[in-house]
């Protein structure tokens, strides 16, 4: 079980770069519409997620009781992206930052009311603790409260935290990653057509080039993050979703010459330290069980 714990950490902080990495791409993409970049970034995930079963023979075997949480998790993925998305593209990018930054919160509420895993007050605490810490990286606007945009970015969050419970309860009706990655994947390019066709924008050759690499990057991390959920509970790993703030931060850095301000370090500090007392209180729980 420890061994579970870290792997899930290990992939989740993977999964974190990932989702950093598609970011920078989407965002060096250029000015095109939210839902043509969405349709870009499952599409390579869903090919490559074939490509892998093909690859492996992996046999897809999807059973009555594994239906309904596949379709729940890519229901509930989808929604979360396209409300991401769109709140990328009417707020500033700080306020969007900060509202998909709820799913942790909302990763442990639905882990709990769907599959009863039970979270320590610690758990809670460290949560919060981190969540307060990103505040100081992002610095959100006093606009994030008059804007609709706003409402629509907490339901992104909200799907995100949903999407992740049933990618833990799919795994456990024994539902291999590749075919959960692609199923996602399939269902979110099929929601994402109708838009395409009503607004789609020509793109450039470099503009292509950026957004091929931010699918391939996000069907990393969507690999990752599978199985992430499918080694440890989400209540021991959720934090370490935090890492991509400091992931993006960094990136930011190097590629756009960002420089971070003393705030950020002050909330890269206190994030480090809440998945430092949190990664500790698991293992010592751990041990004593």
């Amino acid at each position: 079980m420890k061994q579970n714990k870290s792997i899930g950490i290990f992939y989740i902080v993977m999964s974190a770069f990932g989702f950093s990495c598609m970011n920078l791409f989407v965002r060096l993409s250029g000015d095109l519409p939210s839902m043509q970049k969405s349709f870009f970034r499952n599409l390579i995930a869903f090919i490559f997620a074939v490509g892998i079963i093909i690859k492996n023979h992996e046999q897809v075997r999807i059973t009555k009781e594994s239906l309904l949480p596949l379709i729940m998790r890519s229901a509930a993925g989808t929604v979360g992206i396209f409300c991401n998305f769109y709140a990328v593209d009417h707020l500033p990018v700080a306020d969007a930052s900060m509202l998909n930054k709820l799913s942790p919160f909302f990763v442990l509420i639905f882990s709990f009311l769907i599959l009863k895993e039970k979270v320590r007050w610690y758990q809670w605490l460290c949560i919060i603790v981190a969540f307060l810490g990103s505040l100081f990286v992002i610095k959100p606007s006093t606009d994030i409260f008059q804007n609709p945009a706003a409402i629509i970015g907490a339901l992104g969050g909200l799907g995100a935290g949903m999407a992740y419970a049933f990618v833990r309860l799919s795994s456990k009706k024994g539902v291999k990653g590749p075919v959960i990655v692609a199923f996602f994947s399939g269902f979110s390019c099929l929601a994402s057509v109708p838009a395409l066709l009503i607004n789609h924008t020509p793109m450039a050759g470099v503009q292509v080039m950026y957004l091929l690499l931010a699918g391939l990057a996000a069907a990393c991390a969507q690999f990752a993050l599978t199985a992430a959920y499918s080694h440890a509970p989400a209540r021991e790993i959720s934090i370490f979703e935090y890492s991509q703030i400091i992931f993006s931060t960094l990136l930011g850095l190097i590629v756009l010459h960002e420089l971070p301000d003393a705030l950020s370090f002050v909330g890269y500090a206190i994030i480090i330290g809440a998945s430092v007392v949190m990664f500790l209180c698991n293992r010592k729980n751990s041990v004593e069980s």
